[in-house]
């Protein structure tokens, strides 16, 4: 089997999205609408429809989510049809404020899917990276971006507090409050090298968008390779962990591994390490 390859289940059904199988068990999702990957309503909602789809796949078990063209994605679509038509939704505050809530709330669950995806997520941003691109990211696993990305909390300059994650997980991401709400306040731009001084990237990659993909897909084939249920466990318990106690976080692993140590993939995974051999998994 030759890679890349369509990832067929969804290729034939995605309208703004490139997905496609990279390497065996790795499946790259990409924002593909021209020409800056702006998400309007109906490309957020595709990202959904795809991470819930990939979160139920046994035989994917890793993703890099990255952008077609010249960035990653500029944000929020300011003149996305369906935006507008809630605005101008009937003249009662209320009303529109329950479509509005509604609407959020929905755009919430589309970024959240990334993360409730159990299979680790690989953000490859290159170029552009602002408003909705942190909140994206924030909900990936590992991030990565290329040398030439530029960075930003755009919400502010557009009269909006940003809503879709970022000054929920932001903050948590790099650990310091003082320069998260600075970059929230002043909506600037950083680069690559302050991202990853404040812990937002864990690596920075030349050669623009191919190079810090082709990075992304190197790691998540090497993930791909450890045991799934392994890898899917940990995932759970890192972002379960983030949001309680240490002796909450441990309670919960107690009772997690009370059945994951139970696994094939347990014995398959020492077998091969005693015997300097690579394990093979079954799909999950």
């Amino acid at each position: 089997m030759s890679f890349p390859q369509p990832y067929v289940p969804l290729a034939s059904s995605v309208a703004h999205h490139l997905v496609q199988w990279e390497v065996p068990h790795v499946v790259r999702v990409s924002f593909h609408r021209k020409p800056v990957n702006a998400l309007s309503e109906a490309l957020w909602r595709e990202t959904q429809r795809i991470f819930d789809h990939l979160h139920s796949d046994g035989d994917v078990r890793a993703v890099v989510l990255s952008g077609e063209g010249r960035c990653f994605t500029a944000g929020l679509d300011l003149f996305d049809a369906n935006l507008g038509e809630i605005m101008e939704a009937g003249s009662d505050v209320a009303r529109k404020a329950f479509l509005m809530r509604q609407h959020v709330q929905d755009f919430q669950a589309a970024i959240s899917s990334i993360e409730k995806c159990e299979k680790p997520v690989i953000g490859a941003a290159h170029s552009i990276s602002i408003g909705g691109a942190i909140d994206i990211l924030c909900a990936c696993d590992v991030r990565y971006c290329s040398t030439d990305v530029v960075f930003s909390i755009k919400e502010v300059d557009v009269g909006l507090a940003a809503d879709l994650g970022t000054l929920q997980r932001f903050p948590k991401i790099v650990g310091n409050d003082s320069r998260s709400r600075e970059l929230a306040f002043t909506a600037r731009n950083f680069d690559a090298k302050e991202a990853q001084e404040i812990g937002f990237v864990s690596k920075i990659v030349d050669g623009g968008q191919k190079g810090v993909v082709a990075e992304a897909i190197k790691t998540a084939a090497l993930i791909a390779t450890k045991s799934p249920v392994a890898v899917r466990s940990t995932k759970a318990l890192m972002v379960y962990s983030r949001d309680h106690s240490v002796e909450e976080g441990l309670r919960y692993t107690s009772i997690w591994n009370a059945a994951m140590l139970q696994s094939e993939d347990l014995l398959a995974a020492m077998a091969a390490a005693m015997q300097k051999t690579t394990a093979t998994f079954a799909k999950l």
